[in-house]
């Protein structure tokens, strides 16, 4: 009897999921003629000495004018400065080929860009492709982006041998010697407000004396359709790695993408203002976050106004990350239909991360994510904050942190929102922080539902701003438990069948004049030392027992 009750409870929490999922759309992909281009017909040697610029990009624009088909990179280290791909042409590396970008920044002339969302000057990224259709990276070699020549990097995230020979190797240091800098044009970018921002009183001479610090993505597709990567390994990105921008149709499968855990900048991938994207069994291990969604940043991206949409995420593992899964900062343009089907994020510093800020605008909803394996979290599990300060999620050693001011400001077309987002099956083995929520007074976070989850973690919930939020079905196996669950100027919170680590001090502190509308469904308070405690102006009305 016990064993179909459970059995039914299982499939009632899968019918459940299953419903809130959203329909997305199935990405297009490209279609290819089969003649082949080698690239050694082209002049190509493959002696790792050779700039093989010229005879690539001839292969690709031989191969496109004839209708298509395949740009055949055979095995061999392959040296090259910026390629543009074409319509119609799939780049295909053999095994053991390695395609390496020089570190001569002079190869990289400087052009109209996009980073963070805004438009901006920037090194030639050493992929490229604008207002392509059918095109595509696939194969079993590896892309090497050279990012280490470009990269600035900070001393607290190497160990002292590493840093003495990276200082030992050239560049210059900052004054308070905790940064290095490759290039004088890269330190002196680095001082400046948005120096790459393209403005009218910037003039070439200013572009060229920061060149050096307008570091390219690896990977940029702007405004394409029909796209495929598959296959290969694209490592040592200068800033991003890849980065589809305004495209659709978009497939990613099997790709591995690996970054350096100190590259400043270093995201896996970043889909931005895209739409009809399936990104599957793929792995990342990088410097920054790993699967990010992004569409634009405050003014420019509302003006966008292109959300990233009808997104299906599955089967991708994410190792060292500022975030597994992310959406934002620079969400403005909006993001939704998004569905995130099981991944494994290990040593990541945030699992789920939702970051945003005022000035961003923008709404973020109809997200599911289902079946979340997480291992190591160095922060919290679960992350919703729109506070976010654009600094590294975790504080290096010795580094202080000063809370954000809390005011409320009026709602306008640059306040964003996070709502309509549910969360299922989520485990979790080790982090800092089960859950944390922290909206806006004037914009919470609001109509989340996190259900079906065991989190084991250091501290539990941390809530502030929020509004209609569930946890249901949710076991917190924590340490620190004075309380378990902290609710600050909240409302409308259920917390249903919550369990907590036995013999916890306190389970719930409820704290602010605006806490109303808490309800603890089938959740035994007395497993606590102390069932709900009241603080900051919270009353006993605001909570309701069932």
């Amino acid at each position: 009897m016990k064993k179909n009750l459970l059995l039914a409870s299982v499939l009632l929490a899968c019918l459940c999921a299953a419903a809130q999922a959203p329909k997305i759309p199935a990405a297009t992909l490209p279609v290819f003629r089969k003649d082949s281009f080698l690239i050694t017909r082209f002049g190509a040697i493959a002696d790792g000495q050779k700039l093989n610029t010229k005879s690539i990009n001839d292969a690709i624009d031989a191969c496109s004018r004839k209708g298509g088909g395949v740009v055949v990179i055979p095995k061999g280290m392959w040296l090259t400065g910026p390629i543009v791909l074409k319509s119609g042409v799939n780049l295909h590396l053999q095994k053991n080929a390695l395609l390496q970008f020089t570190t001569d920044f002079s190869q990289y002339p400087l052009v109209k860009g996009n980073w963070e969302g805004l438009n901006q000057m920037r090194n030639q990224s050493p992929l490229s492709a604008e207002n392509a259709t059918n095109i595509a990276i696939t194969g079993y070699g590896i892309i090497d982006g050279a990012g280490d020549a470009w990269r600035m990097v900070k001393k607290d995230k190497l160990t002292e041998s590493q840093w003495k020979k990276l200082v030992a190797s050239g560049g210059l240091l900052s004054e308070d010697k905790k940064t290095w800098y490759p290039t004088e044009k890269t330190m002196k970018g680095s001082k400046l407000k948005n120096p790459g921002e393209i403005t009218p009183e910037k003039t070439d001479e200013f572009y060229e004396s920061i060149k050096d610090f307008l570091r390219p993505n690896l990977l940029v597709l702007t405004r394409c359709k029909k796209i495929l990567l598959e296959g290969v390994t694209f490592q040592n990105s200068p800033a991003w790695c890849l980065h589809p921008l305004m495209s659709e149709d978009i497939t990613i499968r099997n790709i591995y993408a690996k970054n350096p855990w100190y590259a400043q900048n270093g995201d896996g991938i970043d889909l931005e203002s895209c739409s009809n994207v399936l990104l599957e069994n793929s792995t990342f291990d990088v410097g920054d976050d790993g699967i990010c969604i992004k569409s634009g940043r405050d003014e420019a991206g509302r003006k966008r106004g292109m959300p990233t949409q009808n997104v299906w995420v599955r089967n991708c593992t994410v190792y060292h990350a500022h975030g597994g899964f992310v959406v934002g900062s620079e969400m403005s343009g909006g993001a939704r239909n998004i569905r995130v089907d099981d991944c494994t994020f290990i040593g990541t510093d945030i699992g789920l991360r939702f970051k945003t800020t005022r000035g961003r605008g923008g709404i973020v909803e109809n997200i599911y994510i289902n079946n979340t394996v997480m291992k190591d979290i160095v922060g919290e599990a679960i992350l919703f904050d729109m506070y976010y300060a654009a600094q590294d999620p975790i504080a290096l050693a010795g580094e202080r942190r000063e809370p954000p001011k809390v005011e409320t400001l009026p709602v306008s077309e640059a306040t964003p929102q996070f709502r309509n987002i549910y969360v299922n099956g989520v485990v979790a083995n080790g982090a800092a922080k089960a859950i944390f929520v922290r909206g806006l007074p004037e914009m919470n976070v609001k109509n989340i539902v996190m259900e079906n989850m065991t989190i084991e973690a250091t501290e539990g919930l941390d809530m502030t701003e929020g509004t209609a939020i569930t946890l249901r079905n949710v076991r917190l196996l924590v340490r620190q438990t004075n309380p378990v669950l902290n609710i600050h100027n909240s409302r409308d919170i259920t917390l249903d069948r919550v369990t907590y680590s036995k013999d916890a001090e306190l389970l719930l502190n409820v704290s602010g004049e605006k806490s109303k509308g808490i309800r603890l469904n089938g959740t035994d308070i007395k497993g606590a030392r102390k069932g709900i405690e009241f603080t900051y102006g919270a009353t006993e009305a605001a909570v309701g027992m069932k």
